[in-house]
């Protein structure tokens, strides 16, 4: 079994520890976050260590990677420890749950997590460090680029470009043939009939353009 250090120590990293130990071929063997934010020495007993000196702890040649934050910062967060854990040398994992429907041929980057009763349909190609949280259907021919956030039960039709760094609120719903602009926040149950402008926050049904952009949220 490949030995994966987690990224994180909180919800995320919980949820991530306990796929990956029930429903994968990976031993998780500890978590590592920045110093200042140790507070406990173990999780599920298993080490915390600095990020600062991982490698010394756990050799890139010998582990391997996940990082299992939120979407904080429109998911710039995790991507900022997704490219420093690549600086740092490390592999980084991807994860298809075993109860998910997936087709032959689909395309999917490092540092991707897809959780159970997701349906992706043929075609569909997915970026790096995207997080599919549970029972989401992702049409046929879409793109989902690097560096976004699936909440549960957000329908994407097909045919539809998801630009980097975007946010799905869950019972989303996004028509056909459209392009979700970077840096967007679709907010929870809005419909979405036409492509999105970036940094646009958008609520409701059918959704309206909020007056913030998504770099002025305080919190998603």
């Amino acid at each position: 079994m490949d030995k994966v250090v987690l990224f994180g120590n909180g919800q995320i990293a919980s949820v991530v520890y306990y796929y990956l130990t029930y429903d994968s071929p990976y031993q998780v063997v500890g978590f590592t976050v920045d110093r200042s934010h140790i507070q406990e020495e173990s999780l599920f007993g298993l080490p915390i260590v600095p990020f600062e000196d991982v490698q010394s702890i756990f050799p890139p040649d010998e582990y391997k990677m996940f990082v299992s934050i939120s979407y904080r910062q429109v998911n710039k967060l995790r991507a900022d420890k997704y490219h420093q854990a690549k600086e740092k040398g490390y592999k980084l994992i991807s994860y298809i749950s075993s109860k998910a429907s997936t087709w032959t041929g689909l395309v999917i980057g490092d540092n991707c997590f897809i959780m159970e009763n997701n349906v992706i349909q043929p075609f569909v190609q997915v970026g790096n460090n995207v997080i599919i949280w549970s029972g989401n259907h992702i049409g046929h021919h879409t793109v989902i680029k690097d560096h976004c956030f699936l909440a549960s039960h957000v329908l994407i039709s097909g045919y539809v470009t998801v630009e980097p760094y975007c946010f799905f609120g869950g019972n989303s719903t996004i028509r056909d043939g459209i392009v979700i602009a970077k840096e967007s926040v679709i907010g929870a149950g809005s419909l979405i009939l036409k492509s999105t402008k970036e940094m646009g926050v958008y609520i409701g049904s059918p959704a309206q353009l909020f007056p913030q952009s998504s770099k002025e949220l305080k919190r998603i």
